[in-house]
């Protein structure tokens, strides 16, 4: 009795372990291999799939999505600097080229690196290291073309590669941070020298314009002051009959010179000295002014009869 009851449910257990074996779930963005006694028989995709227990098994799970491999390069530039690259290389696995990529390489990610190697080592020792900073993207074009047509037969698509990092020896890296300052400090020098020029050129044509205003000022002054002591001679000369111009001049000589000692007596802070003279030098002094006026009237005779 016990072992018609126990060999139904032996049965009944094999045979639901063969039905669970016999179905397959497959994940998005992902494939299965699938072998039969050993020989590649199908690929499975994404959904609930059947394969046969104990006969058909599942080889491989093959990754559909976009994929990063990380390079570390060190190369030599033209100019024999030595420098480290970043690169990274995104691919992915095409969906109709599961069974190439699968069979066909059997370390991909370091065979892809050896080809990354390769193009990297290839196209950097061409260019000085300022280019390699400059034309790091035509770097990663040609590493991008190259290894997409070298993979492209495994049933590897290759996506983008990027330049990530340029690292060049740290002795490098401090020549050439020493060089951009030296070009800065040089191209402040210039700037200040420039400023330094405009404000000395302004200040240099504020002063010629000072000067001109100062001058027309004074020229102004001296007009005024002759008109001034045109208008008094003839004020005097038709106040009193008898007076003759000599009188006049001393007498206006005489109130200038009293109006200079009031305006030197009346500022405190004033610094001149007032030389020993007393107002009898009047005569003297316009004596002296009627002389140099005479001189000079003569010298601008001889010299107009000379050109003539």
């Amino acid at each position: 009795m016990e072992e018609d009851i126990i060999m139904p449910i032996v049965f009944g257990v094999i045979g639901l372990v063969l039905v669970l074996k016999a179905f397959i779930i497959v994940r998005e963005q992902t494939a299965y291999v699938i072998e039969r006694f050993g020989k590649f028989n199908r690929i499975a995709h994404s959904g609930i799939g059947v394969i046969i227990p104990f006969i058909d098994r599942k080889a491989a799970v093959v990754n559909l999505r976009v994929q990063q491999l990380d390079v570390s390069i060190e190369t030599k530039t033209l100019d024999d600097v030595f420098v480290n690259l970043q690169v990274s290389v995104q691919y992915n696995v095409g969906r109709q080229m599961v069974k190439e990529a699968y069979y066909s390489l059997d370390n991909p990610k370091n065979q892809i690196a050896s080809y990354i190697f390769d193009d990297v080592r290839a196209e950097v020792p061409k260019l000085e290291l300022d280019d390699v900073f400059a034309k790091k993207d035509d770097i990663a074009v040609a590493v991008m073309n190259n290894l997409a047509n070298s993979m492209e037969k495994y049933g590897y698509k290759i996506v983008k590669a990027l330049i990530t990092d340029i690292d060049p020896d740290h002795k490098v890296k401090e020549s050439m941070n020493r060089i951009n300052a030296a070009k800065r400090e040089k191209e402040a020098a210039l700037e200040e020298a420039e400023a330094k020029k405009i404000r000395i050129v302004k200040e240099a044509e504020a002063e010629a314009e000072s000067k001109r205003l100062s001058g027309e000022g004074i020229a102004q002054q001296r007009l005024e002051i002759v008109r001034g002591f045109k208008e008094s001679v003839e004020d005097f000369k038709k106040s009193l009959d008898n007076v003759t111009h000599e009188e006049i001049m001393q007498f206006v000589l005489m109130t200038q010179y009293f109006d200079t000692i009031k305006d030197i007596g009346a500022n405190s802070k004033n610094s001149s000295i007032l030389m020993p003279h007393s107002p009898g030098g009047m005569r003297d002094f316009q004596d002296q002014i009627i002389k140099g006026t005479y001189v000079g009237n003569q010298l601008d005779e001889d010299i107009n009869s000379d050109d003539d």
